[in-house]
């Protein structure tokens, strides 16, 4: 049985955006981790144990981590979750609340990464990628499958990217359901853009550092498949500045009363920021991806960091 939820999605009118086009939101920040990772990371979990595992590893900036929590409780296995120094010390209290062990190590993902690798080869425990294996491809590729078995009409798909994982599943979620017309709008914030590097490059390539706030979206190396995929679908990358991002999650709380992180704004604020981008469409479907790593005080504190005239428009 499925870990995740099959979410809702909720109509937006044209005009809550700059866009002007209607949007269908899908709430993935309703999963019970608060975040779509549940559908990759879950999938992965439960083939892992199913296959014979005892005990899952996985490294994670915060929601794949707090995902992979949920996972290794439901299915009644120990987990470790190995986090980058730029995890907020909230969010690993939140996994550790879990009942996973939580591990700090490395600036960033990359580091947490080869630390989860080396501690699940030595413990014999399965590795559970945050974002570059088909198991969490196909977990993530769900969520289409649920809006088309909800019967939604959508001719693109806006979504953020991190490490890619959840933009490979949208593509082979599309492909699955004869939606291979259908383009991906890929949004990244300034400061982690390696999708967008990694396009210009015609492979994945690393960057020097992360300096975005939206730091679920912290993986200097975006996954092969990614890249890939822009070969075969049609995929435009954008992206926007910090404040963008925050402004997109303030008003999304305004108008929904749900809290999402930059990562998510990122999406939500390209509608606004690259109006244009998405003229040609007549409806949009927006993977409101959620986050955990977002409360009311660091909402505020992000608003009086970007915004200390209180002008968020």
């Amino acid at each position: 049985m499925a870990l995740h939820t099959h979410t809702p999605a909720v109509p937006a009118p044209a005009d809550y955006s700059r866009a002007g086009r209607p949007l269908v939101l899908k709430l993935d920040a309703l999963q019970p981790c608060g975040s779509f990772k549940m559908r990759g990371i879950g999938t992965a979990a439960e083939r892992a144990v199913a296959g014979g595992a005892h005990e899952l590893v996985c490294p994670s900036g915060g929601n794949a981590g707090f995902a992979a929590a949920h996972a290794g409780a439901r299915l009644g296995v120990p987990t470790s979750i190995v986090v980058p120094e730029t995890t907020l010390a909230g969010v690993r209290e939140r996994i550790a609340g879990i009942g996973a062990k939580v591990l700090v190590f490395g600036a960033a993902w990359d580091e947490a990464h080869e630390h989860a690798l080396e501690l699940a080869r030595t413990r014999g425990a399965a590795y559970l990628h945050a974002f570059d294996h088909p198991d969490i491809w196909d977990g993530h590729a769900t969520l289409i499958d649920e809006c088309c078995a909800d019967g939604w009409r959508f001719d693109a798909v806006a979504c953020c990217v991190g490490g890619g994982g959840l933009l490979a599943g949208i593509v082979a979620g599309l492909e699955r359901n004869g939606l291979r017309h259908v383009p991906v709008i890929a949004v990244e914030t300034e400061g982690a853009a390696s999708y967008a590097a990694a396009l210009r490059a015609g492979a994945p390539v690393s960057l020097p550092a992360i300096t975005s706030i939206a730091t679920t979206l912290g993986a200097k190396r975006v996954c092969a498949r990614a890249v890939e995929a822009a070969r075969e679908h049609e995929i435009v990358s954008l992206t926007v500045t910090d404040a963008q991002a925050v402004a997109a999650c303030l008003k999304f709380a305004d108008a929904w009363r749900l809290l999402v992180e930059p990562s998510c704004g990122a999406t939500l604020a390209a509608l606004d920021v690259h109006a244009d981008a998405f003229a040609r469409f007549e409806s949009i479907l927006v993977e409101i991806c959620g986050g955990i790593g977002v409360s009311v005080d660091q909402l505020a504190a992000w608003r009086t960091r970007f915004f200390p005239d209180g002008d968020a428009a």
